[in-house]
Protein backbone atom coordinates (compact mmCIF):
# COMPACT_ATOMS: atom_id res chain seq x y z
CA UNK A 1 0.00 0.00 0.00
CA UNK A 2 1.57 3.27 -1.19
CA UNK A 3 0.68 5.36 1.87
CA UNK A 4 2.25 2.79 4.23
CA UNK A 5 5.40 2.57 2.09
CA UNK A 6 5.58 6.36 2.18
CA UNK A 7 5.29 6.46 6.00
CA UNK A 8 8.00 3.81 6.28
CA UNK A 9 10.38 5.78 4.02
CA UNK A 10 9.71 9.02 5.90
CA UNK A 11 10.40 7.27 9.21
CA UNK A 12 13.70 5.86 7.95
CA UNK A 13 14.62 9.38 6.78
CA UNK A 14 13.75 10.74 10.25
CA UNK A 15 11.09 13.05 8.75
CA UNK A 16 8.78 13.55 11.75
CA UNK A 17 6.31 15.85 9.98
CA UNK A 18 6.18 13.51 7.00
CA UNK A 19 5.37 10.58 9.30
CA UNK A 20 2.61 12.53 11.05
CA UNK A 21 1.09 13.62 7.73
CA UNK A 22 1.31 10.07 6.40
CA UNK A 23 -0.34 8.54 9.46
CA UNK A 24 -3.20 11.06 9.31
CA UNK A 25 -3.58 10.45 5.59
CA UNK A 26 -3.69 6.67 6.08
CA UNK A 27 -6.36 7.05 8.79
CA UNK A 28 -8.40 9.29 6.46
CA UNK A 29 -8.14 6.57 3.80
CA UNK A 30 -9.63 4.11 6.29
CA UNK A 31 -6.48 2.06 6.91
CA UNK A 32 -6.74 0.20 10.23
CA UNK A 33 -4.58 1.73 12.98
CA UNK A 34 -3.01 -1.67 13.76
CA UNK A 35 -2.01 -2.05 10.10
CA UNK A 36 -0.38 1.40 10.10
CA UNK A 37 1.46 0.52 13.32
CA UNK A 38 2.70 -2.88 12.14
CA UNK A 39 3.25 -2.38 8.40
CA UNK A 40 4.62 1.17 8.44
CA UNK A 41 5.97 2.24 11.86
CA UNK A 42 7.18 -1.06 13.32
CA UNK A 43 8.50 -2.38 10.01
CA UNK A 44 10.24 0.97 9.41
CA UNK A 45 11.84 0.95 12.85
CA UNK A 46 12.93 -2.67 12.38
CA UNK A 47 14.62 -1.60 9.15
CA UNK A 48 16.34 1.29 10.98
CA UNK A 49 17.64 -1.20 13.54
CA UNK A 50 19.00 -3.40 10.75
CA UNK A 51 20.71 -0.41 9.09
CA UNK A 52 22.37 0.37 12.43
CA UNK A 53 23.54 -3.21 12.90
CA UNK A 54 24.88 -3.19 9.31
CA UNK A 55 26.91 -0.07 10.08
CA UNK A 56 24.96 2.15 7.66
CA UNK A 57 23.16 4.12 10.40
CA UNK A 58 24.63 5.58 13.57
CA UNK A 59 23.09 6.80 16.83
CA UNK A 60 21.99 10.25 15.50
CA UNK A 61 20.08 8.72 12.56
CA UNK A 62 18.52 6.18 14.87
CA UNK A 63 17.42 8.86 17.32
CA UNK A 64 15.69 11.02 14.71
CA UNK A 65 13.97 7.95 13.24
CA UNK A 66 12.81 6.89 16.71
CA UNK A 67 11.41 10.37 17.38
CA UNK A 68 9.56 10.30 14.06
CA UNK A 69 8.17 6.88 15.00
CA UNK A 70 7.02 8.18 18.39
CA UNK A 71 5.21 11.08 16.71
CA UNK A 72 3.32 8.58 14.54
CA UNK A 73 2.51 6.31 17.49
CA UNK A 74 1.17 9.30 19.46
CA UNK A 75 -1.45 9.89 16.74
CA UNK A 76 -2.37 6.20 16.60
CA UNK A 77 -2.45 5.53 20.35
CA UNK A 78 -6.07 6.62 21.06
CA UNK A 79 -7.29 4.62 18.05
CA UNK A 80 -5.30 1.55 19.07
CA UNK A 81 -6.79 1.73 22.58
CA UNK A 82 -10.28 2.00 21.06
CA UNK A 83 -9.58 -1.05 18.90
CA UNK A 84 -8.08 -2.87 21.92
CA UNK A 85 -4.78 -3.51 20.10
CA UNK A 86 -2.41 -5.09 22.62
CA UNK A 87 1.35 -4.47 22.74
CA UNK A 88 3.59 -7.53 22.30
CA UNK A 89 4.71 -7.09 25.90
CA UNK A 90 5.29 -4.60 28.68
CA UNK A 91 8.80 -3.49 29.70
CA UNK A 92 10.01 -1.69 32.81
CA UNK A 93 13.24 0.15 32.02
CA UNK A 94 15.61 2.36 34.00
CA UNK A 95 19.20 3.28 34.79
CA UNK A 96 20.31 1.67 38.05
CA UNK A 97 20.80 3.37 41.43
CA UNK A 98 23.74 5.77 41.56
CA UNK A 99 23.85 6.27 37.79
CA UNK A 100 22.37 9.36 36.12
CA UNK A 101 23.18 8.53 32.49
CA UNK A 102 20.16 8.12 30.26
CA UNK A 103 20.98 8.57 26.55
CA UNK A 104 21.52 4.86 25.89
CA UNK A 105 18.56 3.90 28.06
CA UNK A 106 16.31 6.38 26.25
CA UNK A 107 17.38 5.01 22.89
CA UNK A 108 16.65 1.43 23.99
CA UNK A 109 13.23 2.54 25.26
CA UNK A 110 12.43 4.16 21.91
CA UNK A 111 13.59 1.10 19.97
CA UNK A 112 11.46 -1.17 22.17
CA UNK A 113 8.43 1.05 21.55
CA UNK A 114 9.35 1.01 17.88
CA UNK A 115 8.92 -2.77 17.66
CA UNK A 116 5.62 -2.85 19.55
CA UNK A 117 6.37 -2.96 23.28
CA UNK A 118 4.65 -0.82 25.88
CA UNK A 119 7.48 0.82 27.83
CA UNK A 120 7.37 2.17 31.38
CA UNK A 121 10.50 4.29 31.82
CA UNK A 122 11.51 4.83 35.47
CA UNK A 123 14.31 7.24 34.54
CA UNK A 124 17.71 7.24 36.25
CA UNK A 125 19.04 6.39 39.72
CA UNK A 126 16.38 3.68 40.16
CA UNK A 127 16.48 1.62 43.36
CA UNK A 128 15.90 -2.15 43.42
CA UNK A 129 12.64 -1.51 45.32
CA UNK A 130 11.38 0.86 42.64
CA UNK A 131 12.09 -1.70 39.92
CA UNK A 132 10.25 -4.49 41.77
CA UNK A 133 7.32 -2.23 42.68
CA UNK A 134 6.93 -1.16 39.05
CA UNK A 135 7.09 -4.75 37.79
CA UNK A 136 4.28 -5.71 40.16
CA UNK A 137 2.18 -2.61 39.48
CA UNK A 138 2.39 -2.87 35.69
CA UNK A 139 2.51 -6.69 35.45
CA UNK A 140 5.47 -6.38 33.09
CA UNK A 141 7.14 -9.38 31.45
CA UNK A 142 10.51 -7.74 30.88
CA UNK A 143 12.91 -5.63 32.94
CA UNK A 144 15.61 -3.55 31.26
CA UNK A 145 18.51 -2.11 33.28
CA UNK A 146 21.26 0.21 32.13
CA UNK A 147 24.56 1.27 33.74
CA UNK A 148 27.25 3.47 32.25
CA UNK A 149 29.66 3.38 35.18
CA UNK A 150 31.59 0.33 36.38
CA UNK A 151 30.88 1.51 39.93
CA UNK A 152 27.11 1.22 39.43
CA UNK A 153 27.13 -2.19 37.73
CA UNK A 154 26.78 -4.09 41.06
CA UNK A 155 23.36 -2.43 41.43
CA UNK A 156 22.17 -4.74 38.64
CA UNK A 157 22.99 -7.78 40.77
CA UNK A 158 21.18 -6.15 43.70
CA UNK A 159 18.03 -5.74 41.57
CA UNK A 160 18.11 -9.41 40.53
CA UNK A 161 18.49 -10.42 44.19
CA UNK A 162 15.53 -8.20 45.05
CA UNK A 163 13.45 -9.87 42.32
CA UNK A 164 14.21 -13.25 43.89
CA UNK A 165 13.21 -11.98 47.35
CA UNK A 166 9.95 -10.62 45.93
CA UNK A 167 9.18 -13.91 44.15
CA UNK A 168 9.29 -12.20 40.76
CA UNK A 169 12.45 -13.64 39.22
CA UNK A 170 10.72 -16.53 37.46
CA UNK A 171 8.00 -14.25 36.07
CA UNK A 172 10.20 -11.72 34.30
CA UNK A 173 13.03 -11.67 31.75
CA UNK A 174 15.93 -9.44 32.78
CA UNK A 175 17.86 -7.54 30.09
CA UNK A 176 20.96 -5.49 30.85
CA UNK A 177 23.19 -3.14 28.86
CA UNK A 178 25.45 -0.09 29.01
CA UNK A 179 29.01 0.73 27.96
CA UNK A 180 30.91 -1.33 30.59
CA UNK A 181 28.42 -4.22 30.63
CA UNK A 182 29.33 -7.49 28.88
CA UNK A 183 27.80 -10.87 28.11
CA UNK A 184 30.11 -12.35 30.75
CA UNK A 185 28.74 -9.98 33.37
CA UNK A 186 25.17 -10.84 32.36
CA UNK A 187 26.01 -14.53 32.82
CA UNK A 188 27.70 -13.83 36.15
CA UNK A 189 24.71 -12.04 37.71
CA UNK A 190 22.08 -14.27 36.13
CA UNK A 191 20.52 -11.82 33.64
CA UNK A 192 18.59 -13.41 30.76
CA UNK A 193 19.62 -11.02 27.98
CA UNK A 194 22.63 -8.82 27.26
CA UNK A 195 22.13 -6.13 24.64
CA UNK A 196 24.98 -3.82 23.54
CA UNK A 197 22.69 -1.32 21.77
CA UNK A 198 19.08 -0.33 21.05
CA UNK A 199 18.45 -2.43 17.93
CA UNK A 200 19.83 -5.63 19.49
CA UNK A 201 17.80 -4.91 22.65
CA UNK A 202 14.62 -4.63 20.57
CA UNK A 203 15.41 -7.78 18.58
CA UNK A 204 16.34 -9.87 21.63
CA UNK A 205 13.35 -8.62 23.62
CA UNK A 206 11.02 -9.70 20.80
CA UNK A 207 12.67 -13.11 20.70
CA UNK A 208 12.25 -13.43 24.48
CA UNK A 209 8.54 -12.77 24.09
CA UNK A 210 8.29 -15.27 21.25
CA UNK A 211 7.25 -12.46 18.88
Amino acid sequence: MAVLDDIREKLIDGDMNGVKEGVNQALEQGVEPAKILNDALISGMTQVGQLFEDGEFFVPEMLVAARAMQAGVAILKPRLVEDDVKPIGRVIIGTVKGDLHDIGKNLVAMMLEGVGFEVVDLGTDVTPEKFTDALTEHEAQLLGMSALLTTTMPAMRAVIEKLKEAGLREKVKVMIGGAPVTQNYANEIGADIYAPDGPSAARKAKQAMGA
